[in-house]
């Protein structure tokens, strides 16, 4: 019986999505390469998507022993997504006044943006996409408002790119985060082009809705919380901030710093925090939720009920149902947030000053060098956020320690290397375009990345367990990408 319902469990985590949670039926992978239940794999793939981890598949046959099938009703369904939104607050520090609407991917949370700032000006929103090539792909998408997939996680059928009913109109803004050579632009910077951006959108009688990173695809926190200051300070009202922090590499600290000055919030479960793919939720400023306009017409076909805040305007237009799936990704995920967040930070540090050294290590023995996690001004100055940025390593596979371009491969190349590692029993996380070449060309990357499970594993280790058991897996990874980078 126990067996069925592991099955039971399993299968569930696979519905409730879009596509791309689907399960191919010759890997048993989705087309991440990964899958909602435990596998014996070399992973560091935290910045795409993870495996089930093991602790988190024995907590959820014990927590949902009789299965999920009841969470299909809507009154369960309910009482569950609330007792996550207790664990979310509690994790993070947070007071009761601040709510979490809850979704089925990253992706999903964009209308969630774009519903808080619904008829702030008639000329509808201009959304100002900080970096689209460090965000996800879908995201281009529902940040306008559109569809994204061919189905909504409520298995109804929706057009790829057609607005969605009922939100506004939106007109996209994007601001590069990196210049043409490849280096993060600096924050003072990106709050100049901002603040220009935020003047014409006013004055063509539409509202601004303005994303910011909070570790992105490369682990970049930009701009800066200081410059966010200067522009509310000189916009107050007229701008809303939304804050991208779907990789989960974020304190509570910085949290609570983003949420007080009545920024949104946006984490998924499935990068960082080491639950199986898709889930998110937004962090809402206290009195966001029961202010805004009443939920347009077309989230009935995106959300269910229980997802969105109580205090939510229209919330009842959307079925009053439940999505399993979601409760148990969202259960799983949030396990390993209480359990990380319970390990005193300087315990979090030491296995992270381990993985950065092993990661040197790497990148020497292959002789490649680590893409910069921050503008080249503040390279050497004190990092302010550790965990941001110290827990996910982008390989640039073309050029050397000092600069110098030694391999001209490709990010196509890269995405067939990536592919070839994952044959061989390496998961890592997937390329990202943020390496140029001559030309229009990108350049070859890789990401590394450490998981909340797996640091909550190893704060078990002592030092010199802990260093070797990265300099085996960081060897096993310098030998499988030895071939590749040959020649």
């Amino acid at each position: 019986m126990a067996e069925i319902v592991d099955i039971s469990l399993h299968e569930w985590m696979t519905r409730g999505g879009d596509a791309r949670i689907v399960l191919d039926p010759v890997t048993g992978l989705n087309r991440y390469s990964s899958a909602p239940f435990p596998r014996e794999v070399l992973a560091f793939a935290s910045s795409t998507a993870n495996d089930l981890s093991n602790d988190a598949d024995a907590w959820l046959r014990a927590r949902f022993a009789q299965g999920a099938g009841h969470l299909g009703q809507g009154g369960a369904y309910a009482a569950c997504l609330d007792d996550l939104r207790g664990t979310i607050r509690e994790a993070y520090g947070l007071s009761r006044d601040i709510d979490v609407f809850f979704a089925p991917s990253g992706t999903d949370l964009e209308y969630v943006g774009l519903l808080a700032v619904a008829g702030r000006k008639p000329g509808g929103v201009v959304n100002h996409l900080l970096g689209a090539d460090e965000v996800g792909s879908g995201c281009i998408h529902s940040a306008a408002g559109q569809y994204f997939a061919a189905e909504t996680a409520l298995g109804l059928a929706v057009s790829p790119c057609e607005p969605v009913e009922g939100l506004p109109h939106v007109t996209m803004a994007d601001t590069q985060v990196r210049c043409e050579s490849g280096e993060a632009n600096e924050s003072g910077l990106l709050a100049s082009q901002f603040a220009m951006s935020i003047e014409a959108t006013l004055a063509a009688d539409r509202y601004p809705l303005v994303h910011v990173v909070h570790g992105s695809k490369t682990g970049l926190v930009l701009p800066s919380l200081g410059h966010i200051d200067e522009l509310r300070a000189r916009f107050g009202s007229e701008v809303t901030f939304v804050v991208d922090a779907c990789q989960a590499r974020i304190t509570s600290e910085a949290i609570q710093d983003y949420l007080s000055r009545g920024i949104i919030v946006f984490v998924t479960g499935s990068k960082f925090m080491g639950g199986p793919p898709f889930s998110g939720f937004a962090l809402l400023p206290a009195g966001l939720a029961d202010s805004a306009a009443p939920l347009a017409q077309g989230m009935a076909r995106v959300f269910r009920r229980a997802e969105v805040p109580a205090v939510w305007p229209g919330r009842e237009l959307c079925e009053d149902t439940g999505n399993p799936g979601l409760a148990l990704r969202l259960s799983a995920s949030l396990f390993e947030l209480a359990r990380f967040q319970a390990i005193a930070f300087e315990r979090v540090a030491r296995v992270v000053a381990a993985f950065t050294a092993a990661t040197d290590e790497l990148a020497a023995a292959i002789g490649v060098r680590k893409v910069a996690c921050a503008p080249t001004a503040d390279a050497d100055g004190p990092t302010e956020h550790p965990i941001e940025m110290l827990t996910l390593v982008t390989l640039d596979l073309c050029h050397d320690a000092q600069g110098s371009l030694v391999r001209d491969l490709t990010f196509e190349q890269a995405v067939r290397i990536h592919s070839a590692l994952i044959a061989g029993g390496i998961r890592l996380g997937q390329p990202v375009r943020c390496v140029r070449l001559s030309g229009e060309r990108r350049g070859a990357t890789l990401r590394i990345g450490l998981s909340m499970p797996q640091v909550s594993m190893l704060d078990g280790l002592d030092d010199a367990d802990l260093a070797d058991w990265f300099a085996q897996r960081m060897g096993r990874i310098a030998a499988a990408l030895e071939p590749h980078l040959a020649g």
